[in-house]
């Protein structure tokens, strides 16, 4: 059990990695995508909290923060959930990969793109 969820693990990093390659890994703010979507993986919201400038606790989403502690929710679900967000310079508290672009997000979670204008 513990090899597949660490098998799971190594391939979602792989593939969120590869597309960070291809564009630019700097969000709007300056700060880097790349080094946040690890930080997510370490731990869910630790990204977010990178790409908000670290600071105070209240700048956590709270959501992923905190159910990031429960088992085969938290990791993996929302490990890569985060890690998505993240590399996409989104600053995001909703539990749903895309919620915010398919118009079906919590509106009030808090959701901030910080992709720089190309």
């Amino acid at each position: 059990m513990f090899k597949r969820i660490l098998a799971v693990l190594a391939i979602s990093v792989f593939l969120l990695g590869q597309p960070s390659l291809a564009r630019a890994s700097t969000c709007s703010n300056g700060r880097s995508s790349t080094a946040a979507m690890w930080l997510s993986i370490l731990h869910p919201g630790l990204g977010e909290w990178h790409l908000q400038g670290w600071g105070s606790f209240g700048k956590v989403p709270q959501k992923k923060f905190w159910m990031g502690f429960i088992p085969l929710f938290g990791f993996p679900y929302l490990t890569v959930v985060s890690a998505i967000d993240t590399a996409n310079c989104r600053i995001d508290d909703n539990l749903n990969v895309g919620a915010v672009e398919a118009g079906v997000a919590d509106p009030s979670a808090s959701a901030i793109a910080l992709r720089p204008e190309r």
